[in-house]
């Protein structure tokens, strides 16, 4: 190979910097700056075809492409560089050749030597080897050692990382089986984040890894499980938990009443009243009842989180969180607890018949609340308090329905006033957790209506009975202590009574302290249901005083008006009801001040309720009267009933009839009774000693009518002039006994005037005054004045045919026309003059 001389490779590194295809020049005709263009394009191209590393495709198109015929100048000039470079080869080689004779010699020279140095070298490698076996040997034992060591040293290495690894794996097997869940998730965090990295090359590394998820989703499963576990015996317990909750809200409250009512103590107390063995001292609104149960033993009261373990839910929620789930966890654990809400608000079917069914709802609602404000305080955002509201807006509209629709089953005023402590408990159990009662203590007020209702159905009965055991007689009172007991009974006060010698009686019934006692056992009742409702004196003494007006108006004007009703009632009794009822209208005015004395509340407050007890007692007084009237009547139509004329006999007995004496016996006797009424100065006792006046000329005005009537029956066709004195014989009877004055009190002869009417008819008939009776007829002296011609021709007429009749059946008649023929023509003329004095007024 020709070797490169130093010209030709500066040539071919100044090609390589500068490689570009030039264009062929132009033919000759150019000018001389376009040769030197020329001179260097040529140059170029040849730089480039002496450049062995260059391809030359590329410069040997760029010469045949160009101008025409310009190969043949590229020809030319490389000929003329070859030539130049022969020149310069030789001129070198000239210049080297004795060197290189001289290095050639010199070469020769050294051969010998050389091959000398090469057979020593041999020889002196050849014993080296011999000598090198055997520490080869031991080099090549050593190198294995090390080796050893070295693949020892990264085993240990390698295990040292492992050994964390498989420790850690261990680990965790040992808190997946002691259910340790949640350090269980932080031991395969680390596991995943710092050791198997470090040995993530290693196929059981591998294997760890990928059973690391479904080790988690085992973990979730377990603790999903147990979270349901947790869910279901919460269900269990809630009703103690609630139990509990509530019984330490009843002694928070039990103790701050005890406080306030300690503070109080030197205030002035209300007077004491002691109703059957039972004490009530009045201090405010505070009842002693109530004492017994500040003597609750302090037992120590346990928490929801001492009866219920909420590690599950803890455990599950830290488990979620880890795991990146929270979010799922939170929406499955309220969807449940709303699912459970829903279950604890239905209520059983008996609910209503015993204060237990109420308790154990109640508890079962406390223990679910108290439960999620645990889990809401314990947890941070598992529940949020607007989740925790909305549960309980929709618990509390559940609640009140059920309870307004069970309450009003309830007939029993005990059950009911059990019901509201329980309901009272329950809200103030829920208020002391942050939850709003408001409407629950709204719902009071219609329970406090419902109880008032079973309070008054209740006193129905109690006022029933009473009446029906009461003798309607005056209470007797033999020693001085009877008579205290009495009057502590029931505040009575008449001055002569009180200096009457013992024994003596009272006006009133038995049934009189009775009714007053048990309206002020009403009035304790409804106060009952008033305690612990948050609310003013006012408000207290509001709702005391319309509850009472509703038994006295309602209550107890409709058992009074029953009682006058009834069949059995004489006229004895409907006089005794009117003493008791004016007592009782008088006792009114204790009452107000027995509810002041409860209430604190001053009777001149403005807007104070009034007790309605005057026209109560004053409406059942005037039904009493009606009543009497009504039966004193109803006994007159009985005795009339038993009359039995002779309407044709010829001359009278000569006395009056039998049942007309035994009726105005019956009405002396009646009347005597009237004496036991009370006619005081005050305005509400005289009107009561009117009642016998009153009744005396009803029965006379009712009896003179009945007698009228009985002349008057249209089926009675003919009276006889015998008869008509024989009734002239009864209605002086009458007359006599109205003038005998059997009820003090009337004036001259008013209640002779109740029989005028049958005394002047009978008169005109008696003295046969027709022609008085006719002149006179009209005017305001007439002695007639209230015989009614239609009256007085009735009569007649009916006398007139038993006139004829009497004479037939005694074949005389004959002989009275001959002797009387005047009196039957006059007769006959009256009656023509009183028909057309009918027919006069009717017209």
């Amino acid at each position: 190979m020709q070797r490169s001389t130093p010209y030709s490779l500066d040539v071919k590194r100044d090609m390589a910097n500068n490689r570009v295809h030039a264009s062929l020049p132009d033919p000759p005709s150019q000018s001389e700056e376009e040769n030197q263009e020329e001179e260097k394009a040529f140059g170029r191209i040849c730089a480039e075809l002496e450049s062995v590393d260059l391809p030359l495709g590329t410069t040997l198109r760029s010469i045949y492409d160009d101008q025409p015929n310009a190969h043949k100048r590229f020809m030319e000039k490389l000929d003329a560089r070859i030539r130049n470079h022969d020149r310069e080869i030789e001129k070198m080689c000239n210049f080297h050749h004795q060197g290189f004779v001289d290095a050639i010699t010199e070469l020769l020279k050294v051969r010998a030597d050389a091959e000398k140095l090469m057979g020593q070298v041999t020889d002196t490698n050849r014993r080296l080897q011999d000598a090198g076996r055997e520490v080869t040997t031991q080099t090549e034992e050593v190198i294995r050692c090390r080796i050893q060591q070295r693949n020892m040293t990264t085993t240990v290495e390698k295990l040292q990382l492992c050994i964390p690894v498989l420790e850690m794996y261990s680990k965790l097997k040992e808190q997946l089986e002691s259910k340790r869940y949640y350090a269980a998730l932080k031991t395969m965090e680390q596991l995943e984040k710092v050791y198997i990295p470090r040995v993530s090359q290693y196929r059981f590394c591998q294997i760890m890894a990928e059973n690391l998820p479904r080790l988690r989703e085992e973990i979730k499963e377990i603790s999903m499980s147990d979270l349901k576990d947790f869910l279901e015996s919460i269900r269990k317990h809630s009703d103690k938990v609630g139990e509990t909750a509530m019984r330490q809200a009843q002694q928070h409250r039990t103790f701050h009443s005890a406080v306030a009512k300690q503070a109080s103590m030197g205030h002035y107390t209300k007077p004491v009243y002691s109703l059957n063995g039972r004490t009530h001292t009045h201090n405010g609104l505070m009842m002693d009842d109530d004492m017994g149960e500040e003597e609750e033993a302090d037992e120590e009261i346990l928490t929801a989180h001492d009866l219920v373990d909420f590690s599950p839910v803890y455990r599950c929620l830290h488990i979620y969180t880890v795991l990146g789930d929270r979010e799922t966890f939170e929406n499955y654990y309220r969807k449940q607890r709303k699912k459970q809400a829903r279950l604890v608000l239905q209520p059983q079917a008996n609910m209503h018949e015993t204060v237990e069914g109420y308790r154990r709802y109640f508890n079962q609602i406390v223990g679910f609340f108290v439960v999620e404000d645990h889990i809401l305080h314990a947890t941070r955002g598992l529940v949020t308090r607007a989740f925790t509201d909305e549960l309980w807006n929709m618990a509390l509209s559940k609640i009140i329905a059920v309870l307004r629709t069970h309450s009003s089953y309830c007939n029993d005023p005990d059950l009911v006033l059990e019901l509201k402590n329980l309901i009272v408990i329950f809200a103030d159990t829920l208020q002391d957790y942050g939850f709003l009662v408001n409407r629950l203590f709204d719902l009071l007020f219609e329970v406090r209506d419902q109880y008032n209702e079973t309070l008054l159905k209740k006193w129905a009965l109690v006022f029933r009975e009473i009446f029906e055991l009461d003798n309607y007689s005056p209470i007797p009172v033999e020693t001085e202590e009877e008579y205290k007991v009495v009057v502590s009974r029931f505040p009575f006060h008449d001055a002569e009574v009180e200096k009457q010698d013992f024994p003596k009686k009272l006006p009133m019934s038995q049934s009189v302290p009775q009714i007053y006692t048990q309206v002020k056992e009403f009035i304790y009742a409804s106060l009952k249901f008033s305690e612990s409702l948050h609310r003013s004196s006012t408000e207290i003494d509001d709702m005391l005083r319309k509850s009472t007006n509703l038994l006295l108006t309602r209550t107890l004007s409709g058992c009074l008006q029953n009682l006058i009703k009834k069949p059995h009632i004489g006229l004895t009794e409907l006089v005794q009801i009117i003493i008791n009822t004016t007592h009782l209208e008088q006792a009114c005015r204790y009452l107000e001040e027995f509810i002041t004395n409860i209430t604190n509340v001053s009777p001149e407050t403005v807007h104070t309720t009034r007790l309605y007890g005057l026209s109560t007692f004053k409406d059942a007084r005037h039904a009493a009267e009606g009543e009497i009237y009504t039966k004193l009547n109803q006994k007159i139509d009985e005795f009339i009933q038993l009359a039995d004329y002779e309407w044709g006999m010829a001359e009278s007995e000569g006395r009056a009839s039998g049942y007309l004496m035994d009726l105005i016996n019956f009405l002396r006797s009646t009347f005597q009774v009237f004496t036991h009424l009370p006619n005081n100065n005050n305005d509400h006792a005289s009107m009561s000693g009117k009642v016998a006046q009153t009744a005396c000329m009803s029965a006379c005005k009712h009896l003179s009518t009945s007698l009228m009537q009985m002349l008057l029956d249209t089926d009675l066709k003919q009276i006889s002039m015998g008869a008509i004195q024989q009734f002239n014989l009864d209605v002086i009877q009458c007359e006599l006994f109205a003038s005998s004055e059997p009820v003090p009190g009337f004036q001259g002869d008013t209640l002779q005037l109740a029989f005028i009417d049958l005394r002047q008819l009978l008169d005109l008939f008696m003295v046969w005054d027709w022609s008085t009776y006719l002149a006179d007829y009209g005017q305001p002296t007439s002695k007639y004045l209230r015989v009614n011609p239609a009256t007085a021709l009735a009569l007649l007429e009916k006398v007139y045919r038993g006139m004829k009749d009497t004479s037939k059946k005694n074949n005389i008649f004959s002989q009275f026309r001959k002797n009387d023929r005047d009196k039957q023509k006059l007769i006959e003329t009256v009656v023509r003059q009183l028909r057309s004095l009918v027919n006069g007024m009717s017209s």
